[in-house]
């Protein structure tokens, strides 16, 4: 089993490798000139782009082929400040020569939606606000000239006092999803409401591939991995699963996660997963990005089954 190890957005072993540049509505709301607003956002923007390419170029000199692009990539684009800015057009070539990079280099890019984009609430004015940022979301994608397969990481969303029927709201409204967005979606467990057994469910009815996240489980814990990790693994078909590693930052914050992540917590979980025979890629969680992945890749090395097959990437 070949297992390739990744990690989110801001790069530590790059200067300046931070992507998440924004400002504030209050900061963008005392530009009194409407061009003037856009002009600073177009100027985030450009270095968030930039800064993006960057850290790609990194990945590739070390071999790392598991990255999450952030979704502060254009700031404040889904607020009605922004409603009259074509951030496609403005990030010109830029948008292609990343997409481009990536698919050269072989790399599994994805984004994962922030907390508030829930497809099951019941509010709809929040189910149009996730609608919009997961088309914006979609569109990056698209302007990257990068094909609709999953990308999109997503959460079930709320409970909502009655967990079944937020579930079948869910598939509702999924199934009313542009097949532009649909396309990109894969799914979830939580720390707290889904757990992986429930979101597994899901997944098979809509037919959408779920990403496990081995922390979420440790602390929502629901059915067993054993029996659970085959049918996860083929929720994706003949595409290549994929999973979340983190550590909980101590005992007293279990959820949180750590700056680091123990191999302790994830090398059990690898040598489960051999036994489906299927090649895995990782996207490891952690306050210190780059340096906790390499340094979990290390540390998983020294276990006499595992072998290291590049910076980012073992076999077991």
């Amino acid at each position: 089993m070949r297992v390739r190890f990744g990690y989110v957005a801001i790069a530590l072993g790059v200067p300046e490798g931070s992507p998440n540049k924004t400002a504030s509505v209050k900061t963008i709301e005392k530009i009194a000139d409407p061009l003037g607003r856009i002009g600073r956002l177009r100027r985030l923007m450009t270095a968030n782009l930039e800064t993006t390419l960057r850290i790609l170029r990194y990945n590739a000199a070390h071999g790392i082929h598991v990255y999450r692009f952030t979704s502060k990539t254009v700031p404040l684009a889904t607020h009605p400040l922004a409603a009259d800015w074509d951030y496609i057009a403005d990030g010109g070539p830029l948008w292609r020569e990343i997409g481009d990079y990536a698919r050269l280099h072989g790399m599994r890019v994805s984004a994962h939606p922030d907390h508030y984009t829930l497809l099951n609430s019941p509010k709809p004015e929040v189910l149009a606000a996730s609608l919009a940022d997961l088309d914006y979301h979609a569109r990056m994608f698209e302007a990257m000239g990068l094909p609709p397969s999953p990308s999109l990481v997503l959460h079930v969303g709320g409970q909502y006092r009655e967990k079944n029927a937020a579930l079948r709201r869910f598939a509702g409204n999924f199934a009313r999803l542009p097949d532009r967005l649909a396309a990109r979606l894969m799914l979830e467990n939580d720390d707290k409401i889904f757990t992986a057994a429930e979101v597994l469910g899901l997944c098979e009815e809509l037919g959408r591939p779920m990403v496990l996240d081995i922390h979420h489980h440790r602390v929502n814990g629901g059915g067993d991995l054993e029996e659970l990790w085959p049918r996860i693994a083929a929720t994706w078909g003949e595409a290549t699963p994929k999973i979340h590693v983190s550590s909980p930052k101590d005992d007293k914050d279990m959820r949180a996660h750590a700056d680091y992540v123990d191999p302790a917590d994830v090398l059990p979980f690898l040598r489960l997963a051999r036994e489906t025979g299927r090649d895995l890629d990782v996207m490891v969680e952690a306050k210190r990005k780059d340096e906790a992945m390499f340094r979990l890749v290390e540390g998983l090395a020294a276990a006499p089954e595992v072998r290291r097959a590049g910076q980012a990437t073992v076999e077991l």
